[in-house]
């Protein structure tokens, strides 16, 4: 019933009035949102001490980056303490998270109060149900794609739950839970298009991606290797993945780079456009923490281990199954892996 309601809500979108609509909606709720900080250097707050330099070797010479986590245990620790110690109303966890990603996190106009929902969305309420005992013990805090990592260091909140790929760079600075969706990055570009994937078809062409996304780190690497035409602009990166999409509709851009399961959901908004070609890398989303919270790490994978098997696929079926298909298997993770130990 919830999808049809918004199918019905978006039937007959696309281009540049429907994303005015949708980005009109987006500036208004963002204001019902805690402000997101300012970025700190020394890492105050809940963040910490900068990472040791141990940790920055280990990040460095890793490998298979989805399996650099710890094993799961329901123990509390001194992080998960802190949080059950906060009183009153600020008895919450704190999460940083999209509100424009269709399906993902985002407010749907068409429910009342317009709450925050989506995949990512539940798995938030399912880590505050295992943790707080209540699935609505949540802050959550709007953060762009280039301040997620900060947002941790500086102690802004607790974990990120943003469709945030797991790589080794970001090791450097953060922790990450066991995978929890397999995703690549695909091309968006118009139906009308001559683009047909990444490939040849993208010279001379006009790309948009989010700034300090994987997708904008994979144009850039293959740009200076020479596996992409010199001639793709590459230099139109924005704070949201959806102020791409409406690049793309101002005929600002010819194309957007993306995972796949958000271009999908992009794709979704706008049937003018369409994904082109198949998915040129493999990547992992998993909900990223402080480098030092080890047993927040370990709860969170305690948690996915009870979720894989007894929501997630609820989850996907509710919100995904009608952008990336109704078999889910080509989105669920490989059993997890912890090869991290300290």
């Amino acid at each position: 019933m919830h999808v049809r309601r918004v199918r019905a809500g978006l039937k007959g979108w696309g281009g540049v009035g429907a994303m005015a609509v949708v980005c009109a909606l987006a500036l208004t709720f963002v204001l019902l949102l805690p402000l997101v900080g300012q970025h700190h250097d020394d890492g105050a707050g809940l963040g910490g001490p900068g990472l040791a330099t141990g940790d920055q070797m280990r990040a460095e010479n890793c490998t298979d980056p989805e399996k650099q986590t710890l094993p799961p245990s329901a123990a509390d620790g001194a992080t998960i303490e802190a949080i059950k110690n906060r009183t009153g109303e600020k008895r919450k966890l704190i999460v940083g998270v999209d509100q424009n990603s269709y399906r993902w996190g985002y407010r749907d106009p068409n429910n009342q109060g317009s709450a925050l929902e989506g995949f990512d969305i539940d798995l938030v309420h399912r880590i505050a149900q295992d943790i707080l005992g209540d699935p609505n013990a949540v802050q959550f805090k709007a953060i762009p794609t280039n301040e997620r990592i900060p947002a941790i260091k500086d102690g802004r909140v607790d974990m990120i739950v943003r469709t945030m790929t797991i790589n080794c760079d970001r090791l450097k600075d953060v922790a990450f839970s066991a995978p929890y969706f397999k995703t690549g990055q695909q091309v968006l570009a118009p139906k009308s298009s001559t683009i047909t994937g990444y490939n040849s078809t993208l010279a001379g062409k006009r790309i948009c991606t989010a700034a300090s996304s994987t997708a904008y780190i994979k144009l850039d690497e293959d740009k200076k290797a020479g596996r992409l035409a010199a001639s793709v602009d590459i230099s139109t990166t924005v704070p949201n993945q959806l102020d791409c999409l409406v690049r793309l509709q101002l005929g600002e851009v010819d194309a957007v780079v993306t995972d796949g399961a958000l271009a999908a959901s992009q794709a979704a908004q706008d049937p003018t456009v369409e994904l082109k070609g198949a998915p040129f890398t493999t990547e992992y989303y998993g909900v990223a923490m402080r480098r030092d919270a080890d047993d927040m790490v370990r709860r969170v994978n305690q948690i996915l281990v009870g979720y894989s098997g007894n929501g997630w696929q609820a989850s996907y079926d509710t919100w995904l199954s009608a952008t990336l298909g109704k078999d889910a298997s080509a989105s669920r993770p490989p059993a997890p892996q912890y090869l991290r130990t300290s």
